[in-house]
């Protein structure tokens, strides 16, 4: 075998290599996209459940509207949010002005025994649960690719291709669980 010959099969090994590892980041890339989708999803679904359920509990609540101005400026930042970040935050603000929403429900007996305030509330636990399972593989696949880039050799391509860190989509402590109502 001649050096020529070698060198060649080096540098093919070589660049077998690098494809398969800027792939791989590729492919968690594409993966904590299609997750961050799946919360966008579920949180468009909760935000679209909460006119029909501050509709339900205002027709038995007239003097609670400062709660409801609050949920409808939660579900608005949360429609309007960009990014990650924006994206938790407004998640979070939302949860605790529905946990209000579920409070003043409380009081209200009338409202407790109503099949539609249970249906929405039903259908909301089922959404929370979502976006917390959502939250999650998002997350999972955040770590993944972080471990990557923080990984040798892989912390060197990605630095080379432009391959950054991802955030994470904290929940505010507390707010960790979907919304639970108990009457």
């Amino acid at each position: 075998m001649d050096i020529l010959t070698i060198v060649l099969i080096v540098l093919g090994v070589v660049a077998l290599l690098v494809i398969g590892i800027y792939n791989s980041l590729a492919s968690s890339k594409v993966a904590i996209s299609e997750a961050h989708s799946g919360i966008e999803v579920q949180m468009k679904r909760r935000a679209d459940l909460v006119p029909n359920l501050i509709e339900t509990v205002k027709g038995y609540t007239k003097h609670e509207s400062e709660v409801f101005t609050k949920v409808a400026d939660a579900r608005q930042k949360m429609l309007s949010a960009n990014g990650v970040k924006e994206e938790a935050a407004a998640n979070n603000m939302l949860a605790e002005s529905l946990k209000s929403v579920f409070a003043i429900a409380e009081s209200y007996p009338d409202l407790k025994a109503s099949t539609n305030f249970s249906s929405l509330q039903s259908e909301l636990s089922d959404i929370e649960a979502k976006i917390s399972y959502a939250r999650q593989f998002y997350n999972n696949n955040v770590k993944a690719l972080n471990s990557k880039i923080v990984t040798f050799p892989t912390n060197i391509l990605a630095g080379m291709f432009g391959f950054k860190e991802e955030q994470f989509f904290d929940a505010e402590e507390g707010v960790e669980k979907p919304v639970q109502v108990k009457f």
